[in-house]
């Protein structure tokens, strides 16, 4: 598996029962856009959720935001109908709540290639996600992972997984250090994303910007948020530097060379550039684009 070439940085949950913020989501410039079917919406509104959301998949232009669902859980009496009507709204990805097994993530699957061939989908266009939210989901975080060539990322969900660790959220975020670099490891082994958890306490922007900056430093591709305030800010922490920037221009000036040339070997400054070189440019620069610091061209604008 291999995760798709692109970023995301931030992944905004919407609830689905809020008309209001359905229709604003796509004008604050999150990378995925979640839509919850789940936690957000009381059992009374289930339905009339799931059918809001599908007419907004129908009918608002959310740009080039990747869309993602969460449903309710397999154990629910909604799942089934929240794969059938999602699948047929052409959702990009569907995420699996409380999930703990590759037998989970193999149930979903077939739910949802039954809802492709079902509303004349291309079988495989679904793509899914696992959020983690226990202990035993965080032990069998790698095979989730790579239960589907469909998993496009997984995502640690912090309020539940303390529960069920029998501890609450700390400021220094030392309970889940162990819970985050088991998820990002199996993220990596399997060739997909990793998303931190979300950060609810808006009131604490240093506490957010310290998460976020943490996050970062270990690798995760981004962090799922429950406040648009929080887009910029993940994406000045993701935003890379100056010298990162030309550095990665003269990798790629490199690559460029060698191509002309005919060559397999990449070098700089008489040195031979390795693969992990060339792909930490390339996302470098994909992170310079999206934060505007360069042209279409790849030329710094110095800003």
């Amino acid at each position: 598996m291999a995760t798709e070439e692109r970023l995301r940085r931030t992944m905004m949950f919407v609830p689905g029962n809020n008309p209001a913020m359905i229709k604003d989501a796509g004008i604050y410039g999150a990378d995925s856009i979640m839509f919850d079917l789940e936690d957000a919406v009381s059992l009374a509104e289930k339905d009339a959720a799931r059918y809001l959301i599908y007419e907004a998949l129908q009918t608002v232009d959310y740009g080039d935001a990747e869309l993602v669902v969460r449903v309710n859980g397999l154990d629910t009496p909604f799942f089934e109908n929240d794969i059938k009507m999602m699948v047929k709204a052409n959702v990009d990805v569907i995420r699996l709540p409380k999930t703990e097994s590759a037998a989970m993530i193999k149930q979903l699957v077939v739910a949802v290639e039954k809802a492709e061939k079902e509303f004349g989908r291309e079988v495989g266009s679904t793509k899914v996600m696992a959020a983690i939210e226990s202990a035993l989901g965080v032990v069998n975080a790698y095979e989730i992972a790579s239960a589907s060539d469909r998993m496009i990322g997984i995502a640690l969900s912090a309020e539940d997984y303390t529960t069920d660790m029998k501890t609450h959220r700390y400021p220094d975020g030392q309970e889940l250090l162990y819970a985050r670099n088991v998820i990002l490891h199996a993220a990596r082994a399997a060739g997909i994303a990793a998303f931190d958890t979300v950060f609810t306490n808006m009131d604490d922007e240093a506490g957010f910007y310290r998460e976020t900056e943490l996050i970062h430093q270990l690798g995760f591709d981004g962090k799922s948020l429950v406040n648009p305030r929080q887009i910029e800010m993940v994406n000045k922490v993701y935003q890379p530097s100056e010298k990162e920037i030309l550095n990665a221009q003269n990798v790629i000036e490199a690559i460029e060379e060698a191509r002309q040339k005919g060559s397999g070997v990449i070098s700089m400054n008489g040195q031979m550039v390795d693969r992990p070189v060339v792909l930490r440019a390339q996302r470098v620069m994909r992170l310079a684009k999206a934060a505007n610091l360069v042209d279409e061209e790849g030329n710094y604008l110095g800003k």
